[in-house]
């Protein structure tokens, strides 16, 4: 996408370095997360076996700690692991998450294969982006039917071994949450103004005509016809879309 300066100057910019600043304060703890998990694997490595599930539980304190650190917008935090990487089960989320009550709890589901609950989480785009792209994603905003049930983006970056693929770290952040942070910013630009990801859907907005949720489709060309101006948020995977 292409990168340009926007008619309302300043309000621009400062909305741009506010969503940069706040999404790479959570891509911090997803990097704790994957330095963590990496090392843990290379210790396992070395003694010659395969890891399993308890040896992942050697992340929660680290977990535990991230989301006490910043319950106000992290709400969910893991590692979770590539199909066939553990020895003792087919797939595993070593996931803890703050519920409703306020209590830190794991996150449990069926991933036998075999039986009719089984989660596939392979296909969802938190795992699939980081594992095809090798790269940092933000996808989102979706109902997170695996998690919370609530509107949620995931911020997730790749874990490597030795140049393998062995999962994804990740972290989530509840969309009322994220909205709260970033509206004031982008409600003080003038023109509409809203955020997508790289799949080009809206995940915040201060525009009823571009909801949180909705998909925009063929930005760089509306961008080369000069209808909309493309702001690109740092390294953060998402873009900001001002009126021309």
């Amino acid at each position: 996408m292409a990168r340009a300066l926007s008619s309302d100057g300043d309000t621009v910019a400062e909305a741009v370095v506010r969503v940069s600043g706040m999404l790479e304060s959570v891509f911090t703890t997803v990097q704790q997360t994957c330095e963590q998990t990496t090392t843990l694997l290379a210790h396992i490595s070395v003694r010659g076996r395969r890891p399993t599930s308890a040896d992942l539980a050697q992340l929660q304190p680290l977990l535990r700690e991230q989301l006490a650190h910043d319950a106000k917008l992290i709400s969910g935090t893991g590692f979770i692991a590539e199909p066939g990487l553990l020895s003792d089960v087919p797939a595993w989320l070593e996931w803890w998450q703050t519920r409703a009550d306020g209590k830190v709890r794991p996150m449990l589901l069926d991933l036998d294969p075999d039986t009719s609950a089984f989660s596939d989480y392979t296909h969802w785009d938190w795992f699939a982006l980081p594992r095809t792209t090798g790269q940092r994603a933000v996808s989102g905003p979706y109902v997170d039917y695996l998690c919370s049930d609530e509107y949620s983006l995931t911020l997730a970056a790749p874990v490597v071994m030795d140049g393998v693929f062995a999962g994804v770290a990740a972290a989530d952040v509840y969309l009322r949450h994220f909205e709260a942070a970033v509206g004031p910013a982008l409600r003080r630009i003038e023109s509409p103004a809203f955020l997508v990801n790289p799949r080009g859907r809206v995940t915040a907005s201060n525009t009823a005509t571009q909801l949180a949720g909705s998909l925009v489709r063929d930005l760089d060309s509306a961008a080369a016809r000069g209808e909309v101006v493309l702001h690109p948020c740092g390294a953060i995977p998402l873009v900001l879309v001002t009126a021309a």
